[in-house]
């Protein structure tokens, strides 16, 4: 497995599995990177098939606690069976990723990675939710780490200014410093 820890950075300890059933996948997957990036969260990548390398999934799953893994994110497409095959083999928390594909949209990933059976649970994002996946993960390891729990607060606190700055420019925009409609 490559490791990634933002910056170019090599971290020999990281703290989340960034796994995908494809290269091809890497993509959509990229966006999660760039979030545990965003965080200084050191993370590993790779190319860990459910269908091609069954043993090899199985491996990494099962030895991804003892390395050090707190969360896995799998992205997979098609049957996606990535996500939940993983799940099956490990007590680690798995954030699923349903991976569009040129057919059905990603709509058949998102119910194979969503509808998994009881005491197999996969958390799953919506399709290409990569970012989404990276960002959860952030908030798995912050519910036991105080200052990464702060750091995710001060991020949702400048989403919430981000939202008031977008609707103060879309009001002067549309009713201009008079209060009436533009273009009138």
């Amino acid at each position: 497995m490559s490791e990634g820890a933002g910056q170019g950075e090599r971290d020999m300890n990281p703290r989340v599995g960034l796994i995908m059933g494809s290269d091809s996948d890497w993509p959509v997957m990229e966006a999660a990177a760039h979030a545990l990036a965003e965080f200084e969260i050191p993370f590993e990548v790779g190319v860990v098939s459910a269908h091609r390398t069954p043993d090899r999934m199985l491996d990494y799953a099962r030895t991804a606690a003892d390395r050090g893994i707190e969360v896995i994110i799998a992205g997979a497409g098609g049957a996606a069976h990535l996500p939940g095959m993983v799940a099956s083999a490990t007590a680690l928390p798995v954030i699923g990723v349903p991976v569009p594909l040129a057919k059905l949209d990603g709509l058949d990933s998102l119910l194979s990675i969503v509808q998994m059976p009881a005491g197999v649970p996969v958390a799953t994002v919506s399709i290409g939710g990569a970012r989404n996946a990276g960002l959860l993960a952030v908030r798995i390891l912050g519910a036991a780490d105080g200052r990464l729990r702060k750091r995710v607060e001060a991020f949702q606190e400048q989403l919430g200014a981000s939202v008031l700055e977008k609707d103060a420019a879309l009001r002067d925009r549309v009713l201009g410093s008079d209060g009436k409609v533009t273009g009138e």
